[in-house]
């Protein structure tokens, strides 16, 4: 079987969906309820009461500060943006978003490259998906960084509300950002989402009508209710799937948003295409394949850098060692 019908059966199921197509789209393991008794690795109680009643939770500190850092200069550096010099910020996409929301959003499209592996193999951060799931056994996903620039003078463009995952499927899923930069300043763009619709999706689709779109809401009458998260480099936001989220504008003077979207499933280590599908993008940096995935046409991650090296944690996080 070569490389490229394991990336098209691998992908199969995010043809038409935004979700990202390096692990399942649902887990078969249900999110960690407690009932297994193991003792929480870094969230506290009150955290773990804040994630199940908002649907999403902030892991302080989850990479060091320097590391963030350092990952936020590579992203400047593969973006061929300068960050001292806001004439750079604005060039035209390399590629077409099939996901026309995202466009403009300054998604950054590097998956492999070894400073995003340092960060995806962080115990602390891989402990935080442990307390989640509430296994030992986890896939992190293959996935990309942005770039959030203030909108140019005269640009007004409002955030959006979306789904990657349709919430009628009751997706076993969860998604993660890590923040390279401060994020403090509401105006700068960054994270955005509704706990108040999570908590209350099976009301609030009763009043909407039948053909409503499954993965973008009609907010109209929520915008009160729309959270805007803070975070600091190296602080991660783990979110579950059901909560509808976004990223929203930069109105910011100067201020850029910058982050690396991190996520953790259950393994599937009995999906052989999938797993081969995972070695291969890493050894060959080669991007996801999907709705919301354009890649990148200079091809610069498999030109201009070598394959990430992996620890032992790292090698399992991505599945070329059993768990």
């Amino acid at each position: 079987m070569d490389s490229k019908y394991k990336a098209e059966m691998a992908n199969k199921a995010h043809e038409e969906i935004p979700g990202n197509p390096s692990t399942a789209t649902s887990s078969k393991q249900k999110l960690n309820d407690r009932s297994n008794g193991k003792p929480l690795r870094v969230l506290s109680e009150s955290d773990w009461k804040f994630w199940k009643y908002n649907g999403y939770i902030v892991i302080k500190n989850a990479v060091p500060k320097e590391q963030a850092l350092a990952t936020a200069n590579f992203i400047w550096e593969f973006d061929e943006k300068d960050p001292d010099d806001p004439k750079t910020w604005y060039a035209p996409p390399r590629a077409e978003m099939k996901m026309k929301e995202l466009t403009g959003t300054g998604m950054v499209e590097v998956y492999n490259h070894q400073q995003l592996w340092n960060n995806r193999q962080m115990p602390r951060v891989y402990d935080a998906f442990v307390d989640v799931w509430g296994t030992e056994k986890l896939w992190v996903t293959i996935d990309r960084a942005n770039l959030n620039f203030p909108l140019p003078p005269g640009t007004d463009k409002k955030g959006f509300i979306h789904w990657d995952y349709d919430p009628e499927t009751r997706p076993q899923n969860v998604q993660g950002v890590l923040a390279l930069a401060d994020q403090t300043d509401e105006n700068m763009g960054g994270f955005q989402c509704i706990p108040w619709l999570y908590r209350n999706y099976d009301t609030w689709k009763l009043t909407q009508p039948e053909d409503r779109d499954r993965f973008q809401p009609d907010i109209s009458d929520l915008e009160d209710k729309i959270v805007k998260v803070k975070m600091q480099a190296g602080d991660l936001l783990i979110f579950n799937s059901t909560e509808p989220h976004g990223i929203r504008p930069n109105k910011s003077k100067d201020k850029v948003r910058i982050a690396q979207y991190i996520s953790m499933m259950p393994a599937e280590e009995d999906n052989e295409e999938m797993r081969q599908w995972r070695i291969n993008s890493w050894k060959e940096r080669i991007a996801p394949e999907g709705y919301a995935f354009p890649g990148d046409p200079r091809n610069w991650e498999q030109e201009k850098y070598g394959t990430a090296q992996l620890t032992a944690l790292g090698e399992k996080l991505l599945g070329s060692r059993k768990w």
